[in-house]
């Protein structure tokens, strides 16, 4: 990873199991992770491979979500899974959330 970054921001994961992790550098001065958004770290391994980390943000804090210990050299294949299913479920929360705040203030009426 270059300097100066905290990591890579995932904006979007292909739904196929070879697709594409579409990220953007996130900046070692950003303030917090995006509600429902995951960040990627990762770095050699001491042996062979790579140890790779996933964080995801939530509403007051960044929690670690998944390692990769030692991954080899296509980790991206392999950490794929996790991702889609996690920011699928991120999308559903959050657009259950706006149903019941939409539902909630309709009930005020």
């Amino acid at each position: 990873m270059p300097g100066g970054v905290r990591g890579a921001l995932v904006q979007r994961v292909s739904p196929r199991y070879d697709g594409p992790l579409d990220v953007s550098w996130l900046p070692v001065d950003a303030q917090k992770l995006p509600l429902g958004r995951i960040r990627l770290h990762w770095e050699p391994a001491p042996r062979a491979g790579w140890n790779v980390n996933a964080h995801l943000g939530l509403a007051t804090t960044e929690v670690h979500l998944a390692s990769w210990p030692a991954a080899p050299d296509d980790w991206p294949r392999l950490v794929r899974p996790t991702l889609h299913e996690v920011t699928g479920l991120c999308a559903a929360l959050a657009f259950t959330t706006k149903a019941l705040d939409l539902s909630n203030r309709l009930a005020e009426v």
